[in-house]
């Protein structure tokens, strides 16, 4: 059964689903849409065209919804649409799209957004990841499946963070983190594998060793990276978890590649990715 707080204030026209917690002072817009078994703790405030997925749990001071910080909306009816199981904590706050980025931003499933992380317009974010306290995301970012970004950590805008990568904490982020890597630093550079990751994803030691040598040779090796890229692709042709980087560094558009050494280069020759 649905419970609303006599303080709480649902506009006509919210869709609330059922089995819905709705505490003191929590503000609900017009065109909200609040899937079945949600609980909005106290003073949460959700407005826009946004819809939460079931059995989200979102806690005081988040702010789901509200306009675009950008100076190219221009006013229109943009979405934010939030998956089901996620875990938003107090003062979370996640932006509608803008007209110009496709007017729609997307949360996946099971996420977990510490205290005071953002989201930003037109993000889009895979399932399973994890916020740290006051992870920020700009605009535009693409953060693939359980993704984990530490605490006080930023994300500069356009920037891909691959599947079940690890960025450190109190690292800016301007280059695009490839899938399983390990990102940290002042400006972040690439330091590995996220082996912690991949272990919990049960990758096999075979695996594991094969996307280490992999890595090594992208990587560490001396040479041209379009050559290296090219012939890690033909060696690994049949390894999936490889393939899956070497396609999203192929795939890369708008930002360099974040990399491993220490040149101040932010993009190896040959890769995709520009400023």
């Amino acid at each position: 059964m649905t419970q609303i707080d006599a303080t709480a204030c649902v506009a006509p026209g919210a869709a609330i689903g059922n089995d819905v917690t709705i505490g003191p002072l929590c503000v609900v817009g017009p065109n909200v849409v609040i899937g079945d078994g949600c609980r909005l703790v106290a003073q949460v405030h959700v407005t826009g065209h946004t819809t939460i997925g079931p059995r989200t749990v979102i806690y005081p001071f988040a702010s789901l919804g509200t306009p675009p910080q950008s100076t190219r909306y221009r006013g229109g009816a943009t979405r934010l649409v939030i998956g089901a199981d996620c875990d938003l904590r107090e003062s979370v706050t996640m932006n509608c799209g803008t007209e110009d980025g496709g007017g729609l931003t997307t949360v996946g499933d099971r996420g977990f957004f510490m205290a005071s992380s953002h989201v930003a317009h037109d993000c889009h974010i895979g399932s399973g990841v994890v916020f740290a306290n006051c992870a920020t995301l700009g605009g535009h970012c693409e953060i693939g499946d359980g993704v984990v970004i530490g605490g006080l950590s930023a994300v500069h805008q356009f920037t891909r963070i691959g599947t079940a990568a690890m960025v450190g904490g109190m690292t800016g982020v301007r280059g695009d983190v490839i899938p399983y890597g390990l990102a940290k630093g002042e400006t972040a550079r690439l330091e590995g594998l996220n082996l912690v990751g991949l272990k919990r994803r049960k990758f096999s030691r075979e695996r594991i060793h094969a996307l280490r040598r992999a890595y090594r040779k992208l990587f560490l090796e001396p040479g041209h990276f379009s050559e290296r890229l090219d012939a890690a692709a033909r060696e690994f042709a049949a390894d999936e978890a490889v393939m899956q980087i070497i396609t999203f560094i192929r795939e890369g558009k708008h930002r360099p590649l974040c990399r491993a050494d220490h040149t101040g280069e932010d993009e190896p020759d040959g890769a995709a990715g520009t400023e």
